[in-house]
């Protein structure tokens, strides 16, 4: 997509991924934060984005990318969290087709956003918060590599590519939990492992690591915890959700949406104000208070111990490997596969975002306490570009949304040229105002571009395999978004283009912006989708929980 490249630098499609929320956040554009178009995206509770049996696929809002957000790698999500289980006939599966154990728990009188509170509610509060407010280390990972480890673009580009590997392999994470429990809980002490993985890899980056091999682990690990605890968050959601009229479903969505909101915005209030008076490393130490919530909010879970089973690990292998057999089954059917290739183009054309990072920062002179403020205007009016698309857009058919999207998204992400260029000064635009502005604007647009990957991707899933096959097709669209960081640093790198020589960012930006016309010539591969819902053979549909 175009609108990848923004003007503010610190946006990049590895954002989305972190995000989903982003991831999905995630898991959209730029070079330091918010989710893959992988970013995970934030998506407003009233868009329905499938279908289940005999009635309207549920999904909880959140990629964050994050960042997921995607977004650590949630969120400037917005990342938009996706659900990781599946209703069918009104009971909720985990990714094996097992029931889930019915969420008890003592609603108090109090309600937020038409929710009946419950411990429960306050933990899918607490995590969906965090996966907004990760974004605090955004602005600081990519200050740190540039300023403190002396890294170019391309380098960064590809440590912060690859520290997304987590968002990448989200069935897995939701096999992992239902498969293999830890001390008699699914939920409860995968969510408590995530907080410990997030806060010792948040942690380590404010103490001890000085180099990029280890602040490469160190960002994987807390890609980690916020891509891991998405998934078992959701199912939780999922569960909550089950057996409510859509009025208080769409409210515990809005609960989920709202938090991830708050929390992406109070990150970006204060990220770029925080590095420039207490450095990078108070940031990272700050960040790591934040996975503490996740296991704190282990302890509001309401879940029943499982009995312990005497399962081998040939037994978990052998559904691991049913699993993955049911996926590829239902890939290779034309509709799915056709549509899904598309996607993966449109979200892997390659991205300049990186370099204007280091272009905004070196050559314009911008500071981290002003990016702050750009990322503060993009969560605002990423949260317009919702609003917009679920007002007014989401009915227009998905393959006008892409065709219109990428040539708006082309024509105005080419204004970057003048900023490049320094034409905007010739205009008497100053670099600042022109920053704002054009953020404001791929913001929405980018916002707005994205929305139909969901739509899209939920129209894929055969029946009976919704929610592993939908947590696939997210892993597969965040991969194009880290392929589309690895494109980019690739250019950057031939291009010549370093931290301190910017004479063919111009080049490379025309290369990218060009590029984002590229998917347009497999559009008619959205035609393969069906509108009604597939199914897959009975023999698919059993749950794969055979016992060695």
């Amino acid at each position: 997509m175009a609108t990848r490249a923004r003007a503010g630098g610190g946006e990049s499609a590895r954002a989305r991924v972190e995000g989903s929320s982003a991831r999905a956040r995630l898991g959209r554009s730029g070079g330091g934060g918010g989710g893959v178009r992988g970013r995970r995206t934030l998506v407003s509770a009233s868009i329905s984005l499938g279908r289940a049996r005999g009635g309207t696929r549920a999904r909880s809002a959140a990629e964050k990318e994050s960042e997921g957000r995607v977004t650590d790698g949630a969120s400037d999500r917005t990342s938009s969290s996706i659900v990781e289980a599946e209703i069918v006939d009104g009971e909720v599966l985990d990714v094996m087709g097992r029931r889930e154990a019915e969420s008890s728990g003592v609603t108090s009188g109090t309600t937020l956003f038409g929710v009946p509170m419950s411990p429960e509610v306050y933990a899918i509060a607490l995590v969906y918060f965090v996966q907004g407010v990760i974004g605090l280390s955004r602005l600081a990972k990519d200050f740190y590599l540039k300023d403190e480890l002396h890294l170019g673009p391309s380098e960064t580009a590809m440590i912060l590519s690859i520290a997304q590997t987590p968002w990448l392999v989200k069935p897995l994470w939701g096999f992992l939990s239902d498969s293999v429990p830890i001390f008699g809980y699914r939920r409860k002490s995968y969510l408590l492992l995530c907080g410990a993985i997030g806060c010792l890899g948040w942690s380590s980056m404010a103490t001890w690591v000085d180099s990029p091999e280890t602040a490469l682990v160190a960002f994987t690990l807390g890609s980690l915890s916020i891509a891991f605890s998405d998934v078992l968050i959701d199912s939780i959601v999922v569960a909550k959700a089950r057996g409510e009229e859509q009025g208080v479903s769409g409210s515990l969505q809005s609960l989920c949406w709202g938090f991830v909101a708050l929390g992406s915005i109070v990150s970006s209030y204060f990220s770029g104000s925080l590095i420039e008076t207490y450095g990078t490393r108070f940031v990272f130490g700050a960040t790591a208070m934040f996975p503490l919530l996740i296991a704190g909010a282990s302890t509001l879970v309401q879940e029943k111990s499982v009995p312990a089973t005497t399962r081998s690990r040939d037994g978990v292998i052998g559904d691991f490997k049913e699993m993955t057999g049911k996926i590829f089954k239902v890939a290779k059917r034309r509709e799915i596969w056709a549509p899904a290739l598309f996607v993966f183009l449109y979200q892997a054309t390659p991205s300049a975002g990186t370099a204007m990072f280091y272009f905004n920062t070196n050559e314009l002179g911008f500071t981290p306490e002003f990016l702050g403020r750009v990322s503060l205007l993009r969560a605002i009016a990423a949260l317009g570009g919702v609003a917009l698309y679920n007002g007014y857009l989401k009915r227009v058919p998905l393959k006008k949304m892409f065709f219109w999207g990428t040539v708006a998204g082309t024509v105005l992400g080419s204004t970057q040229l003048l900023l490049i260029s320094r034409m905007n000064l010739e205009l008497g635009i100053s670099d600042k105002v022109f920053a704002l502005t054009d953020t404001a604007v791929l913001t929405v647009l980018g916002e707005v571009s994205f929305l139909p990957v969901l739509v899209l991707a939920a129209k894929l899933c055969p029946e009976g395999v919704e929610a592993t096959f939908f947590a696939a097709l997210m892993s597969l669209f965040n991969a194009g978004g880290v392929t589309s960081e690895f494109l980019g640093a690739g250019l950057t790198k031939q291009l010549g283009v370093t931290a301190d020589n910017f004479d063919n960012l111009f080049l490379l930006a025309s290369i990218c912006i060009v590029c984002n016309l590229l998917p347009l010539a497999a559009i008619n591969l959205v035609d393969e989708a069906k509108d009604e819902p597939t199914s897959i053979d009975e023999g698919d549909l059993e749950s794969g929980t055979k016992k060695a």
